[in-house]
């Protein structure tokens, strides 16, 4: 079978690692120009394309190398969106891997939200791709309970991780299936549809006088995205880890600005 796969970050990789396992190798891999990153703002391509490159599959960011030849499109974490007459092209049309259990957090952050939220349901949704964001039919979801995720002791960046490797997996089952006719899309309930916004540096403030339970949560959905941190004396101080005990907020590790990361008691002792 000759399908596209359109992805850019590690999310995507991991979801091609996953198909890969599966024997479902794409035919071409769609991903955003190689842009400036890091300090020193060195133009690198994507891991996407990274990954094509180890794998030995064409990579482009250009539309007019898709062909009617293709039968299906596959859709994980691209960041951009995707023309309507681009997604007409494939016979079988384009599924999206979305980390949430739609219709519930649709758009930017779905991981952060449903952490922030304190989901009891968290897991991932296999769509078909239309116009509007994150609105297609749902074709397949696979639920996970928040305890069985470990997210009492890590983060967004580990359920980010977690989710792709479920999401791949998932995709990999539908694949077959949806290409032969065998499953049928569902049409979301607009009326439970939530929607998240994409966050900033400042939506990572802490107020340690505030709820312990909500700040813990606060630290673990930034995790691996902004951050989070507390100001002292006009000291920006970024949170590292904490735990979240007897209900009460624990930090173990920070980031004074401009110093190295220290235990959260040494940085008391040196307050003092």
């Amino acid at each position: 079978m000759k399908f596209v796969f359109f992805g850019t970050d590690d999310f995507s990789v991991t979801v091609l690692d996953e198909l890969k396992r599966a024997d479902f190798l794409p035919s071409m891999i769609i991903t955003v120009h190689d842009s400036r990153q890091g300090r020193g703002l060195k133009t690198l391509p994507s891991p996407a394309k990274l990954w094509a490159q180890e794998n030995h599959i064409p990579v482009s960011s250009d539309y007019s190398l898709l062909t009617t030849d293709y039968q299906l499109f596959i859709v994980a974490s691209y960041g951009k969106i995707i023309p309507k007459k681009i997604l007409d092209i494939p016979e079988k049309g384009a599924l999206n891997v979305h980390p949430s259990l739609l219709p519930k957090y649709r758009g930017a952050s779905p991981i952060e939200s449903q952490i922030l939220n304190n989901e009891k349901e968290i897991g991932v949704t296999i769509m078909q791709v239309t116009e509007k964001m994150d609105a297609g039919p749902i074709v397949a979801q696979s639920k996970s309970a928040p305890d069985a995720l470990g997210l009492q002791t890590s983060g967004a960046k580990w359920l980010r991780k977690i989710l792709a490797h479920e999401g791949g997996k998932l995709l990999a089952e539908v694949i077959p299936k949806w290409v032969a006719g065998e499953i049928k899309a569902v049409p979301q309930d607009e009326a439970k549809a939530t929607y998240t916004k994409k966050f900033t540096k400042s939506d990572g403030l802490i107020d340690l006088a505030g709820n312990a339970f909500q700040n813990f949560l606060k630290i673990r959905a930034f995790d691996g995205s902004i951050g989070t941190y507390f100001m002292h004396c006009k000291t920006r101080v970024i949170i590292k880890d904490a735990k979240y005990e007897d209900e009460k907020l624990a930090i173990t590790r920070v980031v004074p600005e401009g110093k190295k990361e220290m235990g959260y008691e040494d940085f008391l002792r040196g307050v003092k």
